[in-house]
């Protein structure tokens, strides 16, 4: 029980200039806490910055010595000199890092595949743009294609082409209907396979992390692979995620694996945004009558069990099949489309939540 105290309460230590706390990141070695409230904690950090230390040691004696139940902090903290590191590595925690341009990180994430998780991923960046364009902030938006088995983001959203090489570790991103994009669907050939173990999967993460030249970006989407796997844990760890979007189905078997994903980001402390329930319904265009294919209610219910924001159902639509088909996404094909507008209800319901 002493061990989850102090790990609750160390979960309230962001790391310095991040949003996500040193425990989600996986910097906390070894926490105790004796029976006279003296605390001791470990760490292992990485990164160059030498008053990090000092900084952490700081935050991490203040948020636990408000416990009354603390009355002695003891921190150890051992700076890694690799600078490759699963939790977090030194090129992304860095100032000068692509990544550190950017304000807001949300993943979008499924618990199974199948459910359109990178069309509306596609569809949600889009929309994000032409809202930030509206407000005079155009270009600022970013899309990270993380499934590196299936990396269909570079068909759906109609972007072809090689990255241009910028320097010896730096490229800039592929960009289409104002998104810049990187995907590993842009960097191998159509027909070749990705055939990966899961250390190869991280490390192309951290390169697109830390190795395309993103600019200053209001967002970046995440498009997560499916499941609930170690890569899909690793890059929640990874990754400064600010939180994530769960898309579902109705039907109660994609559901079911939808709620058992939602905990693993419980687990690494990544908030839970919100649930998008896709493929809710086909609606007749003469009649208006819906036809509820797949069942009916499974994204609110996810929602409510999981005590977070449900951004409304998507609709089955041939012209969302279409747009993904012919790279031109349906919120870019076809505005008032009943799948665009309701894409672009959930895109401006997230962006008020992250105050964009």
């Amino acid at each position: 029980m002493s061990d989850e105290l102090i790990l609750s309460l160390l979960g309230q230590v962001k790391y310095p200039g991040f949003s996500r706390d040193i425990v989600s990141f996986g910097l906390v070695l070894e926490t105790a806490l004796d029976d006279k409230g003296k605390a001791a904690v470990k760490l292992e950090i990485s990164g160059n910055d030498p008053t990090l230390p000092q900084t952490l040691k700081e935050s991490i004696e203040e948020a636990l010595l408000e416990n009354d139940a603390v009355s002695e902090v003891e921190v150890g903290i051992v700076v890694k000199a690799s600078k490759a590191q699963a939790s977090v590595s030194s090129d992304q925690v860095g100032a000068s890092s692509p990544i550190a341009k950017v304000k807001k990180i949300v993943a979008i994430a499924s618990g199974k595949g199948g459910v359109g998780k990178s069309t509306l991923a596609v569809n949600m960046a889009c929309a994000f743009e032409n809202l930030l364009t509206a407000d005079g902030r155009e270009g600022q938006v970013g899309l990270m294609d993380c499934d590196v088995y299936g990396p269909s983001v570079p068909l759906l959203i109609g972007a072809s082409g090689q990255p241009e090489g910028l320097s010896e570790n730096m490229i800039a991103p592929i960009e289409s209907y104002g998104v810049k994009l990187m995907s590993m669907g842009l960097l191998v050939d159509e027909d070749t396979p990705v055939v990966w173990r899961g250390p190869m999967v991280m490390k192309t993460i951290q390169q697109f992390s830390a190795n395309v030249e993103w600019g200053e970006l209001e967002i970046l989407l995440i498009d997560l692979p499916p499941g609930t796997g170690d890569a899909q844990l690793s890059l929640a760890q990874t990754l400064p995620l600010d939180g994530v979007i769960l898309v579902t189905t109705p039907q109660k078997a994609a559901v079911d694996v939808a709620r058992r994903g939602a905990r693993m980001f419980e687990k690494v402390n990544v908030p839970i945004l919100g649930v998008v329930e896709n493929m809710s319904y086909l609606e007749d265009e003469k009649s208006g009558k819906k036809t509820y294919l797949f069942g009916q209610g499974g994204g609110s219910e996810t929602a409510l069990a999981l005590k977070t924001s449900f951004l409304g159902e998507i609709p089955l639509h041939q012209e969302v099949r279409m747009g993904g088909d012919h790279g031109t996404p349906v919120v870019i094909a076809n505005p008032e489309n009943p799948a665009s507008i309701a894409i672009r209800e959930a895109t401006k319901s997230l962006s008020g939540m992250l105050g964009l």
